[in-house]
């Protein structure tokens, strides 16, 4: 679907967005119809296409996901413009940008940590993410206005997220708040499904002087010619 056939209402809305991430999409898609996952990594730097996508779609705007051919021959995902009657314009119509007075807060409350490893990291390696999903919730209500409705992520915990949301039911189709808000992601600390799924996960991370501890780890687990998570958990079944 090329822009001359889109609606100005849904065109009005795609130019009305600011933030460079999913301007660069949007500006790529009315331009060239599409835009491949290897154009956003190669050509635009952005190295989690998922994320790109979701920041387009969290303004609103519908995209699809399909698969075309790739330059090495290998099929790879792509994003166009879904269905325009789909475009929310009311309570979900745009992301509210977040700040460092959010950031600053988020840091006195819970210190300068992840709040999926529950390891420190530095501030500038610490994202600022919602607990329920903004595709869920959107940003409205006085939840939205309570630093407590959001949380610090590294990039790795914050992919982890997005990519178990993105495929979750209710993310996709359901969309109840309360149900968010007994998951993992959202609440790590107290939840009672992952994405709709009755699991359980604890996330370790080994950094600085624990790098060794966890080398012997896998040094042992190779001997055995086990996974390490399986090893760990026969640890843990020992000592309970």
């Amino acid at each position: 679907m090329t822009s001359r056939k889109l609606p100005s209402e849904f065109l009005k809305r795609c130019k009305a967005v600011t933030a460079k991430r999913p301007r660069t999409v949007i500006d790529h898609i009315l331009k060239h119809g599409q835009i491949t996952t290897e154009e956003l990594k190669e050509r635009y730097g952005y190295n989690h296409p998922p994320r790109a996508a979701r920041d387009v779609r969290e303004q609103g705007i519908p995209l699809e996901t399909f698969r075309v051919v790739g330059s090495d021959g290998r099929k790879i995902g792509a994003y166009r413009f879904g269905d325009p009657r789909k475009t929310r314009f009311s309570r979900l119509t745009g992301r509210t940008a977040f700040g460092n007075k959010l950031k600053a807060q988020l840091i006195r409350l819970n210190g300068c940590r992840c709040a999926i490893y529950l390891e420190e990291f530095g501030e500038t390696l610490l994202q600022i993410d919602h607990r329920i999903p903004f595709e869920v919730a959107g940003d409205a209500g006085e939840r939205m206005n309570n630093p407590a409705s959001y949380m610090l992520l590294c990039g790795s915990a914050n992919r982890a997220k997005s990519w178990s949301c993105e495929h979750c039911v209710n993310w996709k189709e359901m969309k109840k708040p309360e149900i968010c808000s007994k998951c993992y992601w959202a609440y790590p600390e107290d939840y009672e499904h992952i994405a709709m799924q009755q699991i359980r996960r604890m996330d370790i991370m080994w950094a600085g002087k624990e790098v060794a501890a966890y080398d012997r780890l896998r040094k042992r687990t190779m001997e055995l010619q086990k996974d390490p998570p399986a090893f760990v958990k026969e640890i843990i079944e020992k000592h309970l």
